[in-house]
């Protein structure tokens, strides 16, 4: 079986109950060998960078993937325990929630569309891809080595094409109402523990909003339109009044109407971390009142219109399910889900996001899920290994880098695992370090053929 140094297995070793002991075996081999493998994340190129591409039953290695009985449900929820329990002891838990495209082709991928490519479009110029579009659920803790808040996936969800359903007969799930399923299982995984979800406009939707107000210690923090319907509170009912009970009182002004009448009362918040750029201070108003529309359940929220001073953005405005938050909390929380755009290039630059090759329905419901969730084993394992030590962060004298990224961390956890392997060695201090023929050779075949 193999050896991995100890510090790294009293984390990896959490993830042991999730498989049978023989498929942990082969599980482990891949998870340690994604690490490792440079470019392509396919199971081939796993096995090569383990010394393994002349094992006889490397098929054992893909079943893992295409056949073999676990549950990522199990291992999302041991995953998210160990990032609340090492980066969010107290306090409330920051949770954000979006979704990503999964650039794929191929006649054999049932679930994939045809959808807006977020990276290569703009406002004036829309570009289509073929791809996988996948809902990604990130804890936004702060990381005290990295002196920022990172995005740690713990949960993704493949959300098929309308497509896919209609070909099959079934009803299409529109985005809210995954992410409706997913935070559903937040409270449950997490009993005891606030959460706050932050979200971007396309989850400011009636509908999730009550699903959330209504489910007990979770609150959704998202952008709420300008023009959105608001409305006073009902009245109570008199006695003995008949007919149906009101479910919203006089309508309000818009917050576009509240955003041009020179009567508003604005207050000047400062927001540290604004989108990384440090702190900014902007200027806020902030009321209560009830979201509504036909046909739908009202909804008691609380806004709050931001504008800029200094007129670098457009005003923006944004809605909590629990009307006790406060306004600059509000803000710090919702900055925070910036760094998951970060988490989306990065995974695809070091973890090789849209690498993989399988055409199979279970694997490719597998594959990218726990590579999303490799970044944050991968982040736990840094955080084991940085606790005693300096930062480590890779500089030059062209690129002055203070703060360590996703980058520098799994470097460390390279460096731990390619100098644990135990084979004979000299001295810690000695100039030449003995390395068998079998491993050094499989090190220059890495390099070689890296892409």
């Amino acid at each position: 079986m193999l050896t991995v140094p100890v510090t790294l297995m009293r984390v990896i070793v959490k993830f042991a109950p999730v498989f049978s002991k023989r498929v942990w075996e082969h599980a482990l081999v891949l998870v340690v060998g994604a690490v490792l493998a440079p470019g392509k994340r396919t199971v081939t190129a796993i096995l090569r960078v383990m010394g393994l591409s002349e094992e006889a039953h490397f098929q054992n290695y893909h079943r893992v993937l295409n056949r073999a009985r676990w549950s990522g449900l199990v291992g999302a929820r041991e995953l998210l325990g160990l990032l609340v329990s090492t980066f969010v002891p107290v306090g409330p838990v920051v949770i954000g929630i979006d979704d990503t495209l999964e650039r794929r082709r191929g006649a054999k991928i049932q679930a994939k569309g045809i959808y807006r490519d977020p990276v290569r479009s703009s406002r004036s110029h829309v570009v289509k891809a073929s791809g996988l579009r996948w809902l990604c659920a990130m804890l936004l803790p702060e990381i005290p080595w990295a002196g920022r808040v990172w995005a740690l996936p713990f949960l993704t969800a493949l959300c098929p094409s309308e497509r896919y359903h209609q070909q099959r007969g079934q009803r299409h799930k529109p985005l809210p109402e995954w992410a409706g399923q997913l935070i559903g299982l937040i409270p449950r995984w997490l009993p005891a523990r606030e959460v706050v979800v932050v979200a971007d406009s396309s989850y400011a939707v009636i509908e999730l909003l009550a699903q959330v107000k209504a489910t007990a210690g979770v609150s959704l923090i998202t952008r709420l339109r300008l023009d959105a319907a608001l409305y006073d509170p009902a009245p109570p009912r008199a006695p003995r009044q008949q007919g149906r009970p009101r479910k919203k009182g006089a309508r309000r002004p818009t917050l576009q109407q509240i955003l041009t009448e020179p009567q508003t009362q604005w207050t000047a918040v400062t927001v540290t971390n604004w989108y990384g750029g440090g702190e900014r201070e902007v200027e806020i108003c902030t009321d209560t009142a009830v979201w509504y529309h036909t046909g739908l359940p009202p909804v008691a929220v609380r806004w709050v219109l931001i504008r800029d001073p200094q007129g670098e953005f457009a005003p923006q405005a944004l809605v909590t399910t629990r009307l006790e938050h406060a306004p600059a909390q509000m803000l710090e929380w919702f900055v925070r889900r910036w760094t998951m755009e970060v988490t989306f290039e990065e995974a695809r630059a070091h973890l090789g996001i849209e690498t993989q090759r399988q055409w199979n329905d279970l694997a490719i419901g597998r594959t990218t899920p726990a590579l999303f969730g490799l970044y944050s084993l991968v982040t736990l394992l840094a955080h084991a290994l940085l606790q005693a030590e300096a930062r480590s962060v890779r500089t030059a004298a062209w690129y002055a880098k203070v703060r360590p990224t996703f980058s520098d961390a799994l470097a460390v956890v390279r460096r731990e695992l390619g100098s644990s392997c135990h084979f004979p060695m000299s001295e810690s201090d000695a100039e030449m370090v003995q390395i068998p023929r079998s491993v050094l050779e499989r090190l220059t075949d890495t390099v070689c053929y890296a892409a």
